[in-house]
């Protein structure tokens, strides 16, 4: 790394999570699920803003028309960034109340992939899932415990999951113009004492960045190898996920967490819940938009 990371916003979130740059608006989005907030960061003003909504909000993605898509607690919802009114589109779990939504990110062709989670602590309740440009949504996986990181490789021929229980990070062979995925295999896994695997991007070498969930870090692999090639230090221990940005999206956001840090907080991670920052040597994978 050129530089030493920076404190970007200190926002004390409770689980900041599913950052995403807009490259045409130079801006910075994250969620914080549990204040169900969606955080707008400009650099270049250092302005913030929130927008509060009434149930939790795993990831939100730009919409290419204008506003966002969100995968929030029930379903996938449509949001008007200027008067802030959030509209169902779908909620491929309904009737199932205990499970949320938590990750997800585009595909270069303008899909939502997210995927869902047991909000009681049982596993293998959750799903995967993709809302195509038409507003169709079909599950793609099932049997998943805590659906969190997506990425995909620069040719768009591989996408890599991680079900953070399974401390592995998974790749799929992908088709682009079908949006399926098939044979299945690992190419990463977290060592003992590393905490679970969250958050994930990917950058124009193929390489993947993994935000690792009370391992106090951003680990970087070479999913061909499976080899660590880099750690990225976090003043925090719930390190929850990254991704690229600024104008040469050369910077990495990385946010935080402080989930079961009391009102009194704790000393030994003043920062929980902060967006932190550090410029890197190589090009991140872009954030895509929804397409429909």
């Amino acid at each position: 790394m050129s530089e030493s990371l920076k404190l970007v916003v200190d926002v004390k979130a409770t689980l900041g999570e599913g950052p995403c740059w807009d490259a045409a608006a130079q801006v910075f989005y994250w969620v914080d699920i549990e204040q169900m907030k969606l955080h707008i960061h400009d650099p270049k003003e250092q302005s913030n803003r929130f927008i509060q909504f009434t149930q939790r909000v795993g990831a939100a993605v730009p919409r290419a028309s204008g506003g966002f898509i969100l995968a929030m607690e029930n379903g996938f919802y449509s949001l008007d960034l200027e008067t802030e009114m959030v509209t169902a589109i779908v909620d491929p779990e309904e009737g199932i109340t205990w499970n949320r939504f938590n990750d997800g990110k585009c595909d270069a062709a303008g899909r939502f992939w997210a995927g869902t989670m047991s909000t009681n602590g049982q596993l293998e309740q959750g799903a995967l899932y993709c809302l195509d440009t038409d507003l169709s949504c079909r599950k793609v996986l099932e049997n998943v415990s805590i659906s969190n990181g997506i990425a995909w490789s620069p040719d768009n021929q591989i996408m890599y999951f991680i079900d953070s229980t399974t401390y592995e990070v998974v790749a799929f062979d992908f088709v682009l113009a079908e949006g399926t995925i098939s044979n299945k295999r690992v190419v990463v896994r977290i060592p003992d004492g590393g905490g679970l695997p969250d958050g994930m991007t990917s950058d124009a070498e193929g390489m993947l960045w993994v935000a690792q969930w009370d391992g106090w870090q951003v680990s970087k692999w070479n999913p061909h190898t499976g080899e660590l090639l880099e750690i990225v230090r976090v003043p925090v221990a719930k390190t929850s996920s990254c991704s690229f940005g600024g104008e040469a999206l050369d910077t990495l956001y990385i946010t935080t967490a402080s989930v079961d840090i009391g009102p009194e907080g704790d000393p030994t991670q003043p920062l929980a819940g902060s967006v932190f920052a550090i410029k890197t040597n190589v090009t991140g994978a872009p954030t895509y938009s929804f397409a429909g």
